[in-house]
């Protein structure tokens, strides 16, 4: 079996091993491969696996003999599963292996925008504090989160981790999602609601046709003048000018965003040069011990084709 890795550089940049996908054929490897070089590249590739790479019709009537295709990702809005089903190409995603890492990073985010403890640091670095004739100090204000009202838009495996995080630190949880979860740990309330009330609106959800900037200058001005806006689902939910606009007039406080929509982002983003926007490049999944388990999950998941199971099949949905 020929087995292709369209992106690898993007999941191992040499830090971890691909012996369970190297056990199951002849595995060939490139690190990046742009959008013109993907059919070239899996013309005669059996089963092929990537992180980023859109597939389409063009790219699956460029390889006869594929089989497979497996994702380094819970996300598949970058394949067409029609064009992958009329060329009979089984599209497997990898679910779950990044719950933990995400929610981690939602946090991580926010508590960078409300403590600033980078910014404090650096100022510390320069003197200032030792300079300075009062015991402390700062230039931005900080945020306490106790008692402040933490809201989800999805509540699934991510969106509840993230949940129970935020309530430990003491905030009041909400929530708005398309199918309700016992084990969500907060209430849940219109979306009106969830832009109304949200201190912290942070996002969880798929993108879809129906969420597609879903946070846009119409819900923007629904929110708080205090709201923080945190986005670690996918970068198509916000519209990048009306977030650029609302952070740059007061509309809302802050944004935390680990996606946009362009990726990687764009110079002229407006986001760049929005106030309080704290962009990271797409890294919530990025700890070792989460890029070891999605190579693992992507393995099991061309073993199991192999052996004529089902297993994370998404071309096969609806």
């Amino acid at each position: 079996m020929q087995i292709v890795i369209l992106d690898a550089y993007s999941v191992n940049p040499g830090d971890i091993d691909w012996e369970p996908i190297r056990a199951l054929g002849e595995l060939t490897i490139y690190d990046h491969t742009a959008p013109d070089q993907i059919g070239e590249r899996l013309k005669n590739a059996d089963a092929a696996f990537t992180n980023r790479a859109r597939l389409g019709e063009a790219e699956f009537s460029q390889a006869p003999n594929l089989r497979f295709l497996g994702l380094f990702a819970t996300g598949y809005d970058k394949i067409d599963l029609l064009a992958a089903r009329r060329h009979n190409v089984a599209v497997c995603n990898a679910p779950g292996y990044s719950t933990d890492a995400v929610a981690q990073h939602t946090i991580a985010l926010l508590l960078e925008l409300t403590n600033r403890t980078r910014a404090l640091d650096t100022e510390l670095r320069k003197g200032r504090w030792t300079q300075h004739k009062g015991d402390c100090v700062w230039d931005a204000p900080m945020i306490e989160l106790t008692g402040k009202t933490f809201g989800i838009l999805g509540t699934g495996a991510i969106g509840c981790q993230t949940a129970r995080i935020a309530s430990a630190l003491g905030m009041r949880v909400i929530g708005h999602s398309r199918k309700l979860r016992a084990e969500f740990l907060g209430s849940y309330v219109s979306l009106d609601e969830l832009f109304r009330q949200s201190d912290v609106l942070s996002l969880h959800c798929a993108a879809t046709p129906e969420t597609r900037e879903i946070v846009n200058r119409t819900s923007l001005s629904t929110m708080k003048h205090s709201a923080i806006l945190i986005n670690t689902a996918r970068g198509a939910l916000v519209d990048s000018a009306a977030l650029a606009e609302a952070l740059n007039n007061g509309t809302i406080y802050a944004a935390g965003l680990d996606v946009v929509d362009r990726e990687p982002i764009q110079p002229e983003s407006p986001l760049l040069f929005a106030k309080n926007c704290l962009i990271t490049p797409h890294a919530a999944w990025l700890p070792t011990d989460v890029r070891r388990r999605v190579v693992a999950l992507a393995a099991d998941n061309l073993h199991a084709f192999l052996n004529h199971q089902r297993l994370n099949r998404v071309d096969l949905e609806g």
